[in-house]
């Protein structure tokens, strides 16, 4: 096995709280049905040929326009439109920051990791998630789907992370609580860690890293 060089982190379900719960939490305060959301998702792509989410989060249409398609999407099934203008202070506001996590990340660049994030995210929101935490203080660059047109697990999204640093993927851990975005990784050489909690995520991390 090459030498781990840089460690790639996510942002949502790794540095913070778990993103289902927050999710499940907005949605009744919207007043939506578990699973309508994704009925209503299934709609827009039926309708425009693309899940409005993905293509939110590779910066092809705008926030407004998802909230427009899931509002659409969303009407038929609870019998009125759904006031959805406050969709992001739900979700990202009531996110918590991770401090086990952050302090690993911050453990691993002063011992000498290379570090970076990379995160499927809204190009409008990044203001907001940018101040839940230090970024610029643990990693050299984000790779915001939002902004360079891809999204996990597509590959260009893992090209562009190793193309930015000139290492191989061999070189690098991917730490992501999304199994398919980690199987995504492996796929294009990288090792991963599927995070499913604190624990279980810094044991195996520091596992891969510890000498042979």
């Amino acid at each position: 096995m090459a030498e781990i060089e840089a460690i790639v982190s996510d942002f949502g379900g790794v540095l913070t709280t778990p993103l289902l719960p927050t999710f499940l939490k907005m949605q009744d305060e919207i007043g939506v049905a578990t699973g309508d959301f994704g009925k209503a998702l299934k709609h827009a792509e039926d309708t425009h040929g693309v899940n409005p989410l993905f293509a939110m989060e590779r910066g092809e249409i705008s926030e407004a326009e998802f909230l427009d398609q899931l509002g659409d999407g969303l009407e038929p099934l609870v019998g009125h439109r759904p006031h959805l203008h406050r969709f992001r202070e739900l979700f990202i506001g009531d996110l918590d920051v991770n401090p086990p996590m952050i302090q690993l990340m911050r453990e691993l660049k002063d011992e000498g990791l290379r570090m970076a994030m990379l995160t499927n995210n809204v190009r409008e929101w990044e203001p907001t998630w940018r101040g839940m935490l230090p970024v610029d203080e643990i990693f050299e660059t984000v790779i915001d789907s939002a902004f360079v047109g891809c999204r996990k697990p597509e590959v260009r999204i893992y090209e562009i992370t190793v193309e930015r640093f000139g290492l191989p993927a061999e070189a690098w851990v991917l730490v992501d609580d999304i199994l398919v975005n980690c199987e995504g990784a492996r796929e294009f050489g990288m090792s991963a860690v599927h995070f499913q909690d604190n624990e279980q995520a810094i044991a195996e991390l520091r596992g891969l890293l510890a000498p042979a």
